[in-house]
């Protein structure tokens, strides 16, 4: 009977020191296990749009570019139209004159014409009601020699006079019959230059137009997928807080775990010895191995040596051209520098993260996260889920994602909030 009542209180032993989460069968760290595997699963699916979305930003860029560019041709072209168009509307001054003197000289040409007509009427009326005089008779009607001659002058004048009469006259009608024509071909050619003059402009405002309604749409779409990228970025971080409050959690039940088989193997150890007769009792293991922070409330600066680039706060991205807030502080230091952990904590991210480039981010426990970005490429040198220590290294200063050379973008974020970190180094 007291060995029996020996085995029965090393079992209600066992029993007592079970947590009663073990007790009623809650998470196990297997259970944990699965739900990091469907976080990590998200965060890839997160990552994955974020890359999609990148892509779409980049190809809208150059896309932006190169409408920018051929504006710029446009814009070129209708400049260099515009001093066409000055010139023709010099050239159309010049003509329009030209058309008024030409006008002018046909005007008084007709008159002429008019004038003349008028007196070769007056002279062919004569003509016919005195009869046709002829040149001979007034030549052998003459007194004398010298009447002669003086009559001979006379009809040389006269006919001289009707011949330049009827020359100027053929000129003249040829003149207007030239001038008209010329003054048809003219207006023609004005009207030609003014519609080419209105043509080229209308074509090239439209370009215009179709440019710069292609730049509204590449910002759109730019916007766009910054908008997306901020979405998933936001979704990586919740993800990251998520994963952090599993690996606590996990941490946890496997120090649960732990102290519940140590107790059972306590148990089973005074169970045999009650059954064998002996009476020592076992020690038992401590339960460590969790997430321990330092609690310190003050971090330390990640990158030895280094310049403050930029500030925390709200400015113009000097890749994006966005303003926007910048949510940490940039240490300027040559590639490969070493990058420490600010506190002891948990790795809940380390890989490519979008603008970020490569990133570490280490939970910190109460609600605090740092983020190390713009690593280099192979620079990464710590896992999700290892525990660090304050001032271990952890990276190594790059210059991947929206970087303009190599630094490290520090951030500190309080309960999701990104917060000036100078305040805490």
């Amino acid at each position: 009977m007291k060995k029996a009542a020996s085995i029965m209180a090393a079992i209600l032993l066992a029993a007592a020191l079970l947590p009663p989460a073990q007790a009623s069968a809650a998470k196990s760290s297997s259970d944990i296990q699965q739900e990091l595997k469907a976080v990590e699963k998200q965060a890839r699916e997160a990552k994955q749009q974020q890359k999609a979305a990148e892509a779409q930003r980049e190809k809208s860029s150059a896309l932006r570019k190169a409408a920018k560019h051929d504006l710029g041709i446009v814009l070129n072209a209708i400049n260099e139209v515009n001093s066409q168009i000055a010139r023709v509307s010099n050239d159309i001054t010049k003509t329009e004159t030209g058309l008024r003197q030409a006008k002018k000289d046909l005007t008084e040409a007709q008159e002429r014409i008019k004038a003349r007509e008028g007196m070769i009427d007056t002279r062919v009326r004569m003509m016919y009601t005195d009869g046709m005089v002829s040149y001979l008779d007034v030549l052998m009607s003459a007194n004398s020699f010298s009447d002669f001659v003086e009559r001979a002058d006379s009809l040389r004048m006269i006919v001289d006079q009707d011949q330049d009469i009827l020359a100027q006259h053929e000129k003249d009608k040829q003149f207007v019959i030239v001038t008209q024509n010329k003054l048809k071909a003219d207006y023609a050619l004005a009207k030609g230059l003014y519609a080419e003059k209105a043509k080229r402009k209308g074509e090239l405002n439209a370009k215009e137009n179709e440019k710069q309604r292609l730049i509204a749409k590449y910002d759109l779409q730019i916007q766009n997928a910054e908008d997306t990228t901020a979405e998933q970025e936001q979704a990586l971080w919740d993800l990251a807080d998520k994963r952090a409050a599993l690996y606590r959690e996990k941490t946890s039940i496997e120090a649960q775990e732990r102290a519940a088989a140590e107790a059972r193997a306590a148990a089973e150890a005074a169970a045999r010895s009650a059954a064998s007769g002996g009476g020592g009792s076992s020690s038992g293991g401590g339960g460590g191995g969790g997430y321990q922070g330092s609690g310190s409330g003050t971090l330390s600066v990640p990158v030895s040596g280094a310049r403050l680039s930029s500030p925390f706060g709200y400015r113009t991205n000097p890749v994006t051209g966005i303003y926007k807030l910048h949510a940490g502080v940039d240490f300027a230091a040559p590639q490969g520098t070493d990058i420490t952990a600010a506190d002891g904590g948990t790795v809940v991210v380390a890989g490519a993260m979008s603008g970020y480039g490569n990133a570490v981010i280490i939970d910190h426990g109460n609600g605090i996260q740092t983020l190390y970005g713009h690593i280099r490429n192979g620079g990464v040198m710590v896992q999700v889920g290892q525990s660090v220590s304050r001032g271990q290294k952890i990276a190594e200063v790059g210059s991947t994602g929206n970087s303009t050379g190599p630094h490290c973008h520090f951030e500190v974020r309080v309960n999701g909030s990104p917060v000036d970190p100078m305040g805490y180094l």
